[in-house]
């Protein structure tokens, strides 16, 4: 991957230095994962700080024989970042929801440049800010409706992870207990909702390709209150 490319795809790069990119690149390990397999183990936080190149991912936490899903990733984000800086044991894992792509970088190297450029520096703590920010409108939200809490989880993944086809933005066919975990809704309520949304021809649901078409997303984002 080239400095360019690996600048322009994280968000976390855009204003890394040139020389940071390259050496960033120089040390970063590639991994591969199927669909369903555990791409981070909860033993295994605080190791790396990893990328997502390419595919989705999910953060969940599992108690006994439930899991929950805390968290969706897709490409351009980047996760275990917390952990390499508090070192506080977790109880969540990572896992691979298409095939994905990641590159990892060690705790010990991501460290060393954090610190070395300042301009890293200083973008990491903007977008740890901005997530703490996404964290409260979650709990500001928490006695909306369950639709419009839905429409705003669909319209976030969109505004960060889609890409652009003919039918509109595009995200990945998520399963409805996913969706439901992270809205915090019923799966019931969640099913209901998303085949009520394709009914209107607000989103479109390709199981064949495993996508989600969000063809109205000016409808779903004033749905969800964001216009």
């Amino acid at each position: 991957m080239h400095t360019e490319v690996f600048s322009e795809l994280f968000p976390l790069m855009s204003t890394a230095n040139p020389q940071t990119l390259e050496w960033l690149l120089s040390v970063a390990v590639e991994h591969e994962y199927p669909a369903g397999r555990a791409v981070l183990m909860e033993d295994a936080w605080g190791n790396a700080v990893y990328f997502v190149v390419s595919g989705w991912v999910k953060v969940r936490r599992t108690i006994g024989e439930d899991s929950v899903a805390l968290a969706i990733l897709g490409r351009g984000d980047f996760f275990g970042e917390m952990a390499i800086l508090d070192e506080s044991p977790r109880s969540t894992d990572v896992i691979a929801l298409s095939s994905v792509k990641l590159l990892s970088i060690s705790r010990e190297r991501f460290i060393h440049i954090l610190f070395k450029d300042p301009q890293l520096h200083h973008r990491m703590l903007q977008l740890m800010v901005r997530r703490l920010r996404h964290a409260n409108v979650r709990l500001q939200m928490r006695s909306s409706p369950p639709a419009v809490k839905l429409a705003h989880t669909l319209v976030s993944l969109g505004e960060s992870y889609s890409e652009e086809s003919h039918k509109g933005r595009e995200i990945f066919n998520i399963s409805f207990k996913d969706l439901a975990d992270v809205t915090e809704i019923g799966v019931e309520e969640t099913t209901k909702i998303m085949e009520k949304l394709d009914e209107k021809g607000w989103i479109k649901i390709d199981t064949t390709n495993q996508v989600v078409h969000l063809v109205n997303f000016r409808q779903l984002m004033n749905l969800a209150g964001k216009v």
